[in-house]
Formats: C-alpha cells, structure tokens, sequence
C-alpha cells in the first residue's frame, strides 16, 4: 500500500513527512487541527485521515515510507496533537452513557449487554437483509475493508498490557480471530476473499481513499484505545460492545448477500462470526472487561467508555450509510426490526 492521497492540509502535511519531501512544522499543524470546531472532530476527513495515516505504520506500513518512521518524534507529537482532540470529543460524546453505566446495579458483564441492548442506534444489518441492493452490499464491504482486512490487529497490541484470566481469555478470543492456527482461517483472509468474489480489490488500503471519514474514525478509535496503555480499559470495552453487536447482525448480513445473489464466499466471512462471536462476545464481557475490572476496579469507568465508544461511532457511521443509500419508506421501515442483539 502507498501513502495515500491527502484530503486537506493536515493530511497533506503528514504525507509529505512520511515521504520525507519536507519537514512538519508541528506548530503550524496544530494550529490547524485546533482549527477544526469539536464537533465536527469525528466527521472531518482531513483530520481523521491524517491520523489513520499516523496510525498505519504502527501496523502493515506504507510502501514508499521508509520504516523509520514509525518512531520519527515529530510525526509522533503530531500523532498526538489530533489524539487529544479525538478522545476529548468521544469523551464528551459518551459522558452521558458511561454515567448512566457506573450507576446501573448488577455485574459488569450483565451491565454491558444491557448498554448494548437498549441502543437505538441506525441497524444497517436490518437494511443489508431486507432492503439494500447488490450495490448498496458492495459498497458496505468496501467500507468495512479499512477494518476488516487487518481485523484484530488493534487488541493484539492489549495483550501484554493484560494479566491472568483477562491475558489468557484475550489470547483465546485472538486465537480464533487468527484462524485457530489456519492462515485460510485467519478472519482477514476470509473477508479478502469474499471482497475479491464480490467484485472489489482485496488489498489491505485498496479504498482508502475512497471510504468516509466517519469509516476512518471508528477505525481510528480502536487504534487510539488500544495503542495506549493507560486505555486498556476501554479497549477491552469497545471489543466487548464490538462482538456483543456482531452475531445477531453477521447473520441478517449473510441473509443479504444471499438475497441479492452474490457468491457463497462473500457470506462465508458473515457465516462464521455468527457463531464464533456470540462464543467472543460472553469472553469479552465478562471474562475480560469484568476480570479487569476485579483486579483494578478503577478501570470501570474507562470499559464503560470504550463501549459507549464503539456504539457512538457505529451509530455515526451507520446513520452516514443509510442516508447515502436511500431517503425513503425503506430505511424508516428498518426500525420495525427492533434492536440488532437481544441480551444474553
């Protein structure tokens, strides 16, 4: 993959030094990305594609960014300039949810499938199964290839920030993400074939350019919980609310691409987390946000947070689909189906 395109002054400035074509002027960069009005953090593409970018050689790496650039101080800083305006907003977002979530009584796991149940956010599943066309289906997956081409490459990085049953629970649920030791298995090579037989290239970052930028916020969100250490807490939240939404919606998604006629392996990815993330989802909840939680209860509010996280932003990114594909009768009818996970 290549540095991809920029979208505005502040991804244009961090392409440039990943290239090494010219020095970052963090001053001004910052003064830019405080220019950015809070609310509109989390929906403005220059902003997030300049920190995914930041993010990415953390991960796979760019082809034409020489290595050494992982740890350049400067890129760092700015890394971290858009970092503080990103987690400011999803804090403030989320307040509301996470004390409504340190109130509530009864375990922590029993508390996050209740958050979990009880959101009302835009059910995109529910529009794949019933109501999209092959298009709307393709263009769904292009989206999800930001994510899903590299999927569980955030929590990797949480794992040996974790002790005892949470560490070993983590490695458990990895393990099957991983492909349970199968490279055809793995969970990123499946969704690359069912993209590839769906029509789209199956290249990690083929689309980067293309996807929106609330797409590139909900990936940027799993990567700023987990690359830090003191965020522990809520990564292990936003996987919990992460699997505990997956099962029940995998399988409406199978439903669709079915529906439309697609080819049985686009389906196969949709398949197999149906029953492997209603298994991931109980391990994640309550095995580890609520182990974590008994060895150091003060990283309550912070599991909360990582699940308001991830319902906020899939509200977000749901809400932008549904209004792309279709204004009419179709999406209202939607909400007839009730919410996409019923409480374990």
């Amino acid at each position: 993959m290549l540095c991809p395109r920029d979208r505005g002054p502040l991804s244009a400035m961090v392409r440039l030094a990943l290239l090494g074509t010219e020095d970052l002027d963090l001053e001004r960069f910052t003064r830019l990305a405080d220019d950015v009005p809070a609310e509109g953090v989390l929906t403005d593409a220059d902003l997030q594609l300049a920190l995914w970018t930041l993010y990415e050689p953390h991960y796979g790496g760019f082809e034409d960014v020489p290595a050494d650039r992982e740890w350049d101080p400067r890129l760092l800083a700015a890394r971290g300039v858009l970092e503080r305006r990103v987690e400011a907003e999803l804090r403030r977002r989320t307040g509301d949810a996470v004390a409504a979530g340190l109130a509530a009584e009864g375990p922590l796991g029993e508390r996050i499938f209740d958050v979990v149940a009880a959101d009302d956010g835009p059910k995109v599943a529910a529009y794949l199964h019933r109501h999209a066309t092959s298009e709307q289906v393709v263009d769904f997956l292009r989206e999800r290839t930001i994510f899903h081409l590299k999927e569980s490459d955030p929590q990797a990085f949480v794992l040996p920030r974790l002790q005892g049953a949470p560490k070993a629970a983590l490695a458990e649920l990895l393990y099957d993400e991983f492909g349970g030791g199968r490279p055809s298995r793995l969970h990123a090579s499946m969704f690359a074939d069912g993209v590839a037989a769906a029509g789209l290239d199956p290249r990690y970052g083929a689309y980067v350019d293309d996807v929106s930028a609330t797409t590139l916020a909900v990936n940027n969100a799993m990567s700023l919980l987990c690359l830090h250490r003191r965020l522990r807490g809520a990564a292990m939240g936003h996987l919990a609310a992460f699997e505990a939404t997956s099962s029940v919606p995998s399988r409406k998604i199978a439903a669709g691409i079915r529906r439309v006629g697609l080819p049985e392996v686009v389906a196969a990815y949709f398949d197999e987390h149906v029953e492997a993330d209603a298994v991931h989802e109980q391990l994640a909840a309550r095995t580890i946000c609520g182990g974590l939680v008994e060895q150091d209860p003060g990283l309550e509010e912070d599991v909360l947070l990582g699940v308001a996280v991830c319902l906020h932003l899939d509200a977000v990114a749901g809400a932008e689909l549904l209004d792309r594909w279709n204004h009419g009768p179709a999406v209202a009818a939607v909400a007839a189906d009730g919410p996409e996970r019923v409480a374990s």
